[in-house]
Parts: structure tokens; C-alpha cells; sequence
């Protein structure tokens, strides 16, 4: 054996058996949900004291439970994928038993006792024809009118028991999150089939659906040939990238931060801007790093929050490690408006927003303020906070080490 040969040997098995521990993650984190959300259905259903708790049931449970990653948002989710996807049951209940988990004897008898046979034959013949689920779903699309289109319930949970291996095993929890901002069956089982079988990334599935794929495919004359130059092009996933989903390292209790943070010059950059900041002084207390908020149905993280205590107010860092654009500032933004709705009290003031932009020729150093019409705060600000050509030298200084 050549030397070429035993690396190429040990790479693979490296990488093919990394791929599969991701996927068993994400596989358990996904069967996890679903039960959480059957748990609480079955509750809300037949529970002896649900009245007692009525709509606050799920601030309560969160509480109680105290579990790193089910907040009372992250609960709500569970519950809407159950409601979605109650018919794949038979796929869940037939993955634990393949990964020989203890607690299987604690499932209720409704799901014990749930035939294993889950439509196989026909999920083979789909995984080998040429077309497979796409055709199927394409068939649909151009023979559907518009009042089964806008038809919610039950008709298409032969589709999801279709694609029940799929979700489990093909797609992160982040794809199902996706998935369940579609409110049609058909179209979110459209999405689903596309996701699994061109492997879309979870950004690839969101500029499909934004992009309004299912829709451009129901209009075209030869929708085959739309998705099949759609997928040469289409971002895939990456075994890093299951890994790294959001949801995942919150299920295994891993600090959001080391999800998100994308790069040993951008980690490097903010572990000196947090101690540059921490040692002028002047009132900076730190309060988070990599802050996580939820906007909508999306989270998104900022990457230095201070409080200061002479100013009263949150100060917001943003740092790019690229050129400036305009999208930079307005994301600065919308943070800003964000903490002036959710955070702020009556008793503080605005918040102040940084934005460092930067590459290796120059650097940008930009203050976003929020309705500061009081020019006595303004000055006050300046002085309490570092000037301008202070960041850029620093950030200039920074760029020099690597």
C-alpha cells in the first residue's frame, strides 16, 4: 500500500464518520422536539389541570423545566412541528428503536404500539426514479387548484410520511424551522422534498422559499429542467455546518457564542476590542457577548453589548471584518430599535450603536444614535466614549498582527 492510499483511506473514514455523528445529533435533537411537542398537545388535550394554566401554560413549563435551549419561544416551535408533522410518528418511534434508547419504554401506548411499516416500499420506489419526490411534488403542483392550494389540513400527510426519513435524518432542526414559516402542506412539502434531496444548506432553503421557488415551479412549462439547473447551482450542506446549527448546540449545551463566530482574525478582534473597551473605564460594565435576540421568527446575535452606567444606556458593537456597506448599517440598526422597544426603561436613555468596518487598508468607524434630540446628551456621550481616530488606531494596530 502507498502512502497516498493510507491517507486518502484514514480522510475518508474521518470525515464519513464525523458526518454521520453530526447527523446522529441533529437526528436526536429533531426526534426530541417532536416529543416535546406531542408531550404538550397531549396536555393541552387531556390534561386534568390544563385549566388551571390555561395560556400561560408554556411560561410556566419553561420555567419549570429549566432546560438550556427550551425557552417559552423554543417550546411554542415544538409544538407547531407536532401539529405539522403529527403523521410521522411511526418514523420516530422507529428511529429510537433502531438507537436502542432506554426511555422508549416511557412513550405513551399510542406511539408504542404504532405499526413500524411507514409506507417503505413506496419511499423506495420515490428514492429510485429519477424524478422521486420532485416529480411527485411537480405532478401535484400542476394539477392542484386553488382551493386544495389553500388547504391546511390533513389531505397531505401522505407526503410527509413520504418524507418523514428525510426530516429526521437529512435536515437540521434550522431547515424545520424554516420549513414551518410555510403555512400551505403541499408547498411545505415541496420545500422539504427540494431541501433533502439537492441537500440544501439552511440559507439555500431560505432564498428558495423567499425567492418563491414553489410558485416560479407551478408557472413553468419544463419545471424539471428549472430545478435541475437550480440545484447545479445550489449552496449544500456542510458536515461543519449540522454541527454547528443553533438549536443543535443548544442541545448539547454548548456556548452559543462558539456557534456563531466565524473566524480566528473576527475572534481574535473582538476578544481585544472586549478588553480595549473594559480598560478605558468611564462606566463599561459588559453584558453580553454574541447576544442573541429574536426578531421575528429569526435569531440574530450581536457581537459586543455593554451597559454604561454614567451614560444610562446600552451601547451595541458591530464588527465586519470587510468592506462597509449599507446593509452593515442598517442591521446596526435594527438592533438599536430593538433595544429601544424590548429593552430600554423608562428611566434609561437610548441606546448607541458602533459599527467597526474594516479590511486591510482602511478602516470605518461609524456612531449610530437613536432619536438623540438632546444635544446635551450628545456632548456627554462623546466624552464618555472613545473618539473615532482612537478605534480606528486601535482596530489599524489589531490588523498589523495578523
Amino acid at each position: 500500500m502507498q502512502l497516498e492510499i493510507l491517507v486518502n483511506q484514514i480522510q475518508n473514514v474521518d470525515g464519513s464518520l464525523k458526518l454521520e455523528a453530526n447527523r446522529s445529533v441533529n437526528r436526536m435533537l429533531t426526534i426530541r422536539n417532536w416529543l416535546i411537542g406531542y408531550y404538550i398537545v397531549e396536555y393541552e388535550q387531556k390534561g386534568e389541570d390544563k385549566a388551571k394554566y390555561g395560556d400561560k401554560l408554556l411560561d410556566i413549563l419553561s420555567v419549570s423545566l429549566n432546560i438550556k435551549g427550551l425557552s417559552v419561544t423554543n417550546l411554542k416551535l415544538n409544538r407547531l412541528f407536532y401539529t405539522a408533522y403529527a403523521s410521522i410518528g411511526q418514523t420516530i418511534i422507529n428511529e429510537l428503536s433502531k438507537q436502542g434508547v432506554g426511555s422508549l419504554q416511557s412513550l405513551p401506548d399510542e406511539l408504542q404500539n404504532t405499526s413500524m411499516v411507514i409506507r417503505q416500499t413506496v419511499s423506495d420506489e420515490l428514492q429510485n426514479t429519477s424524478m422521486g419526490i420532485r416529480q411527485t411534488l411537480s405532478d401535484e403542483l400542476q394539477n392542484t387548484d386553488n382551493q386544495s392550494l389553500n388547504n391546511n389540513a390533513a389531505p397531505f400527510d401522505e407526503y410527509n410520511l413520504i418524507l418523514a426519513d428525510g426530516i429526521i435524518n437529512k435536515l437540521s432542526f434550522s431547515h424545520i424551522t424554516l420549513l414551518l414559516t410555510v403555512n400551505d402542506s403541499l408547498k411545505r412539502a415541496f420545500y422539504a422534498a427540494e431541501a433533502i434531496k439537492g441537500t440544501w444548506s439552511v440559507r439555500e432553503l431560505k432564498r428558495q422559499i423567499n425567492t418563491l421557488l414553489y410558485e416560479r415551479t407551478n408557472l413553468s412549462k419544463k419545471p424539471e429542467q428549472l430545478l435541475r439547473n437550480l440545484n447545479e447551482k445550489s449552496e449544500r450542506i456542510q458536515p461543519v455546518s449540522l454541527i454547528r446549527d443553533i438549536y443543535a448546540f443548544e442541545f448539547l449545551g454548548i456556548p452559543v457564542k462558539d456557534a456563531v463566530e466565524e473566524n480566528d482574525l473576527e475572534i481574535a478582534l473582538l476578544d481585544n476590542l472586549q478588553q480595549f473597551f473594559m480598560e478605558l473605564g468611564h462606566g463599561f460594565c459588559l453584558e453580553a457577548r454574541q447576544k442573541r435576540i429574536l426578531i421575528g421568527d429569526e435569531y440574530f446575535y450581536i457581537d459586543l453589548v455593554f451597559y454604561h452606567r454614567i451614560l444610562k444606556c446600552h451601547i451595541l458593537i458591530e464588527l465586519k471584518v470587510d468592506e462597509f456597506n449599507h446593509t452593515n448599517a442598517g442591521q446596526l440598526n435594527t438592533y438599536i430599535n430593538y433595544y429601544k422597544k424590548n429593552v430600554q426603561q423608562p428611566d434609561e436613555n437610548p441606546p448607541i450603536g458602533i459599527l467597526l468596518v474594516t479590511n486591510k487598508n482602511e478602516t470605518l468607524v461609524e456612531y449610530a444614535t437613536a432619536d438623540m434630540d438632546k444635544q446635551l446628551f450628545v456632548r456627554n456621550y462623546m466624552l464618555q466614549l472613545p473618539q473615532k481616530d482612537e478605534l480606528e488606531s486601535f482596530i489599524k494596530k489589531e490588523l498589523k498582527n495578523f
